[in-house]
């Protein structure tokens, strides 16, 4: 129908628009309905900036479904790897944290943190692009992967830390667990969509060609942060040394009781949630029988756990705390990798290899929501860039030793005893960080003391 007659149309039945008894009820419907859509005028998401970044961590997150997915599928699948070279790739993505942690700490805290963000994206989106060109080419090996798990891990330590900075210049830091909450949300959409997207685009194209999209989104991502305006004040200080500022960022968490705390907590976390990691995909595969397709599907439990632990996980820390609130996360993982451990192979297998995505992802939810705005919280402004880098280093250290120890008991045990091990060990933890006084204590979100804010002032 043109556009025309689409016209006529509209002139013939005029006395049915207007009529003056329907419009008003017309208007106080449609009224109704946007109202019930709406964000309540405190929402953070009316904020133009924040709302801009929370879009971009929408569609990057999109994107890091299908690499979560696409490249250890390659490995497993097309490229046959061992446990134990799982274990070397999760251990190469985690290795540029141990180097690159403490001075890129100090470096941001010398330049604008937003460009960093950018060109990190632009990066990984090379990074992830060259494994359907070494494909294509036929030259992808596992050293390949190696490489762009280093680069991935590399940039993650530079631009990730500056992400994490980019929200705190944005959310006042009494809103940093209902921001941080909302980015979970932001992610959870991904995690429910992003997975059977993965695996559709898998089994269409393969897995190397099913980076490309991921590649495409995050340069959307990119573009879409270049719109996001921040003014970042950063005083000159011509006393200004690389590694007096260093041990000034170190020395900085090493003196909080509560960032110590923090990090031994999470850091052991780290340690059995890669030695988990590194098997899961293989579990899936070679235990379950499910194909890239399935394991896509299975995925999308992950995404429900999101959904669930970011709608209600910043009215759990408010209720229990967020140190406790830690410390359930913590119980939450261990429990989903114990179930799976124990699952028997057939449907309930399956099952279970779902309820463990989802416990995972309610637990690490719940885990870093609270982490992330106690750390944020208690640091003065000039201290950020070092105190994350600093934390970033110390909770990522037991990474990749975690990997290797799940690629090893994999390997030479069976993939049951890395699972085991990730589950009991995170229980042991969750005793110990309860009987923790420091985490059981935390039932507010603190603040930068005078004393912190004298020093750097």
């Amino acid at each position: 129908m043109t556009l025309l007659k689409i016209k006529r149309h509209a002139v013939q039945f005029p006395h049915c628009i207007r009529c003056s008894k329907i419009k008003p009820m017309f208007k106080l419907l449609l009224q109704k309905f946007s109202l019930s859509f709406s964000l309540p005028a405190s929402d953070l998401l009316r904020d133009l900036v924040y709302r801009r970044l929370w879009t971009s961590i929408l569609i990057s997150s999109f994107g890091a479904q299908i690499t979560m997915l696409a490249l250890p599928l390659t490995a497993a699948v097309l490229l046959h790897a061992s446990p134990t070279q799982m274990g070397v790739l999760i251990f190469m993505e985690s290795l540029p944290f141990v180097i690159l942690s403490l001075p890129s700490g100090v470096w941001l805290d010398r330049v604008r943190k937003l460009p960093v963000y950018i060109v990190g994206e632009i990066l990984i989106a090379i990074g992830v692009a060259s494994v359907p060109l070494a494909w294509w080419l036929g030259s992808l090996t596992m050293s390949w992967l190696y490489v762009v798990g280093f680069l991935i891990g590399a940039v993650n330590t530079t631009a990730g830390t500056a992400a994490q900075i980019v929200l705190t210049q944005i959310v006042p830091r009494e809103r940093l667990v209902e921001a941080f909450a909302k980015n979970a949300l932001a992610t959870s959409g991904s995690e429910v969509a992003g997975p059977a997207t993965a695996g559709a685009l898998i089994k269409l194209m393969g897995a190397p060609l099913a980076l490309l999209a991921d590649a495409v989104l995050l340069l959307t991502s990119a573009a879409i942060l270049r719109g996001v305006k921040i003014i970042e004040i950063r005083p000159i200080r011509e006393d200004a040394h690389f590694w007096r500022d260093l041990k000034a960022g170190v020395a900085f968490v090493s003196n909080k009781p509560l960032l110590v705390g923090l990090a031994t907590t999470v850091g052991c976390w780290q340690l059995f949630y890669n030695a988990a990691l590194v098997v899961q995909i293989l579990f899936a595969t070679r235990i379950l029988g499910l194909s890239e397709q399935a394991v896509g599907l299975s995925y999308m439990g992950m995404g429900v756990g999101t959904i669930l632990a970011s709608l209600y996980g910043n009215r759990i820390s408010r209720k229990l705390g967020p140190g406790p609130c830690m410390v359930v996360g913590v119980t939450v993982c261990s429990l989903g990798w114990l179930l799976l451990a124990l699952a028997p192979v057939n449907a309930w297998g399956v099952a279970a290899f779902v309820v463990m995505l989802a416990c995972f992802s309610i637990g690490g939810v719940l885990i870093f929501i609270n982490f992330l705005a106690l750390r944020q919280a208690v640091t003065p402004e000039p201290l950020l860039g070092r105190m994350t880098s600093t934390m970033r280093w110390l909770i990522l250290l037991p990474a990749g030793p975690g990997a290797l120890i799940g690629g090893y008991l994999g390997e030479h045990l069976g993939l049951r005893y890395s699972l085991g091990f990730a589950g009991v060990g995170a229980l042991m933890l969750a005793l110990l960080a309860w009987r923790n006084p420091i985490i059981r204590g935390i039932t507010v979100l603190p603040g930068v003391s005078k004393h912190d804010q004298a020093i750097v002032s």
